[in-house]
């Protein structure tokens, strides 16, 4: 495995945040608190993980520019700027629904989760999206750039 393969590693562990998440909906609502639990969990841990590799691959490698096909950047960069911002949102969310469902003080938990899991199911699934588009489905050329990745630019300092 290598530097490069992160990107389907993302988009692999944000579709299976994805499955956590539509499972713990399912689950609570036909009123399997364990299973709800034990799927919002693991869907955290998923995220947790996709965020640490995300991390490490955008630091080493910097970012890659959506440049073709032309036409279809007002959509992508559409896309992009709504999981950013709701990315950013979504983690306290995150950490106060979790927090509140640890102690057990359900009923502020369900006021927040109502928020949350909307969010988190866009931000994961977007997650999936944007990779399909920068990668396979409109894989974009390799930049020409002199600007080196952060670690690179910290190895030489």
């Amino acid at each position: 495995m290598t530097i490069q393969d992160l990107p389907l590693i993302n988009a692999c562990l944000n579709a299976l945040a994805t499955v956590f998440l539509t499972l713990g909906f399912v689950f609570i609502k036909k009123g399997n608190k364990i299973a709800h639990r034990n799927c919002m969990i693991s869907a955290f841990v998923t995220s947790a993980v996709f965020l640490t590799c995300y991390l490490i691959y955008h630091f080493n490698t910097g970012s890659t520019k959506f440049v073709e096909p032309a036409w279809f950047r007002p959509i992508y960069f559409t896309i992009l700027i709504t999981h950013v911002i709701l990315a950013v949102v979504i983690l306290p969310l995150i950490f106060m629904t979790l927090s509140r469902a640890l102690k057990e003080r359900f009923e502020q938990h369900k006021k927040i989760a109502k928020w949350t899991w909307p969010l988190w199911m866009y931000v994961s699934i977007t997650g999936v999206l944007i990779y399909l588009l920068l990668y396979q489905i409109f894989p974009q050329p390799k930049p020409q750039s002199t600007q080196q990745p952060v670690a690179e630019q910290l190895a030489t300092e």
